[in-house]
């Protein structure tokens, strides 16, 4: 059985890029900066978001973020963006790593 991906509702970039540049900052990180490094937009309405790997406080000696500190993020955004479709693939891209997003019209209640 294929998965199916649902329809995603066409966003305009620059408003994606504003809304993760605040989603990927780090509020436990002193000074509190933004991790984003781009957006890019696919023709079917979703995005690739790339943003720098000292997003996450990684423990000592790993070199890359846990399973657990993905899925936190992962539950950060959603809880920001309800619409908000993330894709289970995540990972590296040369230096950056990446999500892939998009948006899906509101679920109506029963």
């Amino acid at each position: 059985m294929t998965d199916q991906l649902p329809a995603f509702i066409r966003r305009d970039r620059d408003d994606v890029f504003e809304l993760m540049r605040g989603l990927l900052t780090n509020p436990f990180q002193q000074p509190p900066t933004s991790h984003l490094k781009a957006v890019i937009p696919y023709d079917d309405g979703h995005f690739r978001v790339l943003f720098d790997p000292a997003y996450f406080i990684l423990a000592a000696g790993a070199d890359a973020p846990s399973k657990s500190q993905w899925n936190t993020l992962k539950k950060r955004l959603k809880r920001h963006e309800p619409t908000l479709f993330i894709f289970k693939q995540h990972g590296t891209q040369g230096a950056a790593l990446y999500l892939d997003i998009g948006f899906v019209a509101k679920r109506s209640e029963p």
